[in-house]
Parts: C-alpha cells; sequence; structure tokens
C-alpha cells in the first residue's frame, strides 16, 4: 500500500510539474506577442492601452437605450452598444424557443396541415444562411413597406412604415413604480416557493404575493401613469417607441433562424420520450394535450436542454452580424472606435470580452436549469 501510494503521489507531482511547465509556457508566448505587439505598435506611432475609453467619441448613434451624446466617452459608447446587443439578443432568445417549440411539437402533431407548415419553415429557414435571411427581411422592410405619411395603421396608435414600427409608449414616473412592485412580488413568490417546495394546498399564498404588489403599485399611482402615442408631425412620427428597420429584422432573422434548429432539438426530445409512456397517459384517460404537458415535456427536457443551450449561444453570437445591416451593437461601434482611434487590438479585446461575458452568463443559467431538470444523480 505504501508502495502504490508513493506511485501515485509521484504520478500526480509529474502531473503537476507537466501542467505547470504548459501553463509557464503559455504564460510566456502570451507576454511575448503582447510585448511585441506593443513595440511594433509604438514604431508605427499607434498608441496602447485602454486610455482613449475616457475620451469624447464624436460620432452619434442612432438607436441608444441609455442617454447618449456626441460628446460622450468612447466607453458610453460600447456600452450603448452592448446594451443593444442585449436588446436584440434577449427577445429573439424568448421569441426562438417560443416558436421552435411550437414548431417541433407541430412537426409530431395529428394536424396533416400544421405539420406540413412546420416541417416546410424548418427545411427553408435551416438552409438558407442567416446573413442572406437578414438582407432579406431588411431588404423587404425599407423597400416594400410605405412612407410615414402613408404608414398603415393595423390598431390605433400602432404605426408601420419604412421608418419603423412605431408603437405608444409608457409615460410618467407611475410606471416605474409598477413595474418594481411587480418584480417585488414576483421575487417574494418564487422564494416562497424555493422555501417550500411546490405549494398545493397554498397556492393562494403564491398569487396574493404575485398579485398583491402590483395592484396596490397601479391604484397608488392611477394619476401619475400616462401613453405617449405616435403621431405624425412633418415627415416623420413623434412620441411613443419607434422600433427601426435595422432591429426589427435583425430580431426577425434571428428569431426564425434559431426557431428552425430549436424545432429539430424540440422535435427529438420528444421522440426521444418511450411510446408507453404516452399510452399509459392515454390510458388513464388523460387528453392527448394532457400528456403532452405532464408526461412527455417534462421527461423530453433532459434531452432538449444540453443542446437548446449550445443554440442559445450560437444565437447570442450571431447577433454579430448586425453591421451588415447597419443596427448599432457593439461590434459596429467598436469598428467605428478603432476607424477613429487605430487601437484595433484593444478594440476586438472589447468585442471578444463582451460577447463571451454574455455566452457564460447564457451558459451558466442553462447549466442551473439543466441541473433542476436532469435525474437526481446523474449529474454528479
Amino acid at each position: 500500500m505504501p508502495r502504490l501510494r508513493l506511485r501515485c503521489d509521484r504520478r500526480c507531482l509529474r502531473a503537476l510539474a507537466a501542467q505547470a511547465l504548459l501553463l509557464a509556457a503559455v504564460a510566456g508566448v502570451l507576454a511575448w506577442l503582447a510585448g511585441n505587439a506593443g513595440a511594433k505598435l509604438a514604431q508605427q506611432g499607434i498608441a496602447s492601452g485602454f486610455g482613449f475609453l475616457g475620451k469624447e467619441a464624436a460620432f452619434a448613434i442612432s438607436e441608444h437605450p441609455i442617454a447618449y451624446s456626441p460628446a460622450d466617452s468612447y466607453a458610453r459608447a460600447l456600452t450603448v452598444g452592448v446594451l443593444n446587443t442585449l436588446k436584440v439578443a434577449l427577445p429573439a432568445l424568448l421569441f426562438a424557443t417560443v416558436l421552435g417549440t411550437l414548431a417541433g411539437i407541430a412537426q409530431l402533431g395529428r394536424n396533416w396541415l400544421a405539420a406540413r407548415l412546420a416541417r416546410g419553415y424548418v427545411e427553408a429557414v435551416r438552409n438558407v444562411p442567416l446573413l442572406l435571411q437578414l438582407f432579406f427581411w431588411y431588404g423587404l422592410l425599407t423597400e416594400l413597406l410605405p412612407l410615414p405619411r402613408q404608414a398603415w395603421s393595423p390598431l390605433p396608435g400602432v404605426f408601420l412604415s419604412r421608418r419603423g414600427l412605431m408603437l405608444p409608449a409608457p409615460a410618467g414616473e407611475g410606471w416605474g413604480t409598477l413595474l418594481a412592485a411587480a418584480a417585488l412580488g414576483l421575487a417574494a413568490a418564487l422564494a416562497l416557493r424555493a422555501a417550500y417546495g411546490r405549494v398545493r394546498r397554498g397556492g393562494g399564498a403564491l398569487a396574493a404575493l404575485l398579485l398583491a404588489p402590483p395592484l396596490a403599485a397601479w391604484l397608488a399611482t392611477a394619476g401619475t401613469r400616462a401613453w405617449s402615442v405616435p403621431a405624425l408631425q412633418g415627415f416623420n412620427y413623434v412620441g411613443g417607441t419607434t422600433l427601426s428597420p435595422e432591429f426589427a429584422a435583425l430580431l426577425l432573422g434571428l428569431t426564425l433562424y434559431a426557431g428552425s434548429y430549436i424545432a429539430e432539438i424540440v422535435r427529438a426530445g420528444i421522440l426521444a420520450v418511450p411510446r408507453g409512456q404516452v399510452e399509459a397517459g392515454l390510458a388513464l384517460g388523460l387528453s392527448r394535450a394532457q400528456v403532452l404537458r405532464l408526461i412527455v415535456l417534462p421527461q423530453a427536457l433532459r434531452a432538449i436542454v444540453p443542446p437548446l443551450a449550445s443554440q442559445y449561444l450560437s444565437l447570442v453570437k450571431n447577433s454579430s452580424l448586425a453591421v451588415a445591416i447597419g443596427y448599432p451593437d457593439v461590434v459596429s461601434i467598436s469598428n467605428t472606435a478603432i476607424n477613429q482611434t487605430g487601437q484595433a487590438v484593444e478594440g476586438i479585446a472589447i468585442i471578444m470580452a463582451a460577447y463571451l461575458s454574455v455566452s457564460l452568463a447564457v451558459a451558466a443559467l442553462m447549466n442551473l436549469y439543466n441541473r433542476r431538470v436532469a435525474l437526481r444523480g446523474a449529474t454528479r
């Protein structure tokens, strides 16, 4: 036993030494590359480092979720780019999940027309490059839609033209209070459920926690809430909020493209559930919808979540194609900063750090959810 333990210790020491040498070699190569790049940039009179982030950006950004002007710094401009990336990527994740789930279920449904339409959508969209789809949707939205004076109005206060989709927007301080109260109620309900598990008899307590804070805020802020409705003034609309053609084309393209892959993931996950589970549910008197909701999907999630996480990461990274249609995401704004400052290494590093951070956050959340739906002991 002592000899065996000694051999194990020696093997471990050799393995640790080899790993340490490899790490030192990699660090040395990276240090040499950084020093060489800095020297070459200095020879060409190009500054290095991230000091430029505090300088004035001196360029406008068409869409900015936070206040921004050309007098602001490059750091704020890049922050706007990251927020614009999140503004399109997060809704696309949600819409693609809903669309892909419905299309995946429809392919296996008993309705012949719905199954064929879902299959046609999946095959058509998956086999066309995303970049071409973005060009198609952008051209469709900017060329075939009417001018602002002849804008379509499918609903009161909603207008669709080449300038984008104009929608009513909340105005007034009361909406912020209402949103905070709704978030508080949701957090309290989730905390109660996490503390006591699935509440069967106490479902009313969850409903009360979820609805009481926003209802109280709704009554308390009745006089401070209003709606800003878009109205035509001159050649454009003012008021409300506008979804630009670039944003709409990118959101539509990402949703349809990712949704087609998610549909196949969902279909494969459902087919992975043994047929006997479905027959057992039907034998118990459950309807097909109940069998799908209560038996099939909970088991299919174990096969769906891992590839779904990969698809989510692909969607986030594919949002970088926004630069092709002029949407001011982090890639587009970083390119502008690189052109003005000449600091390409730092600009590319910022882009990489932004997408790496978002991708790691998405992967971490999906890993947590995967552990939640996995069989006990399967992830240990």
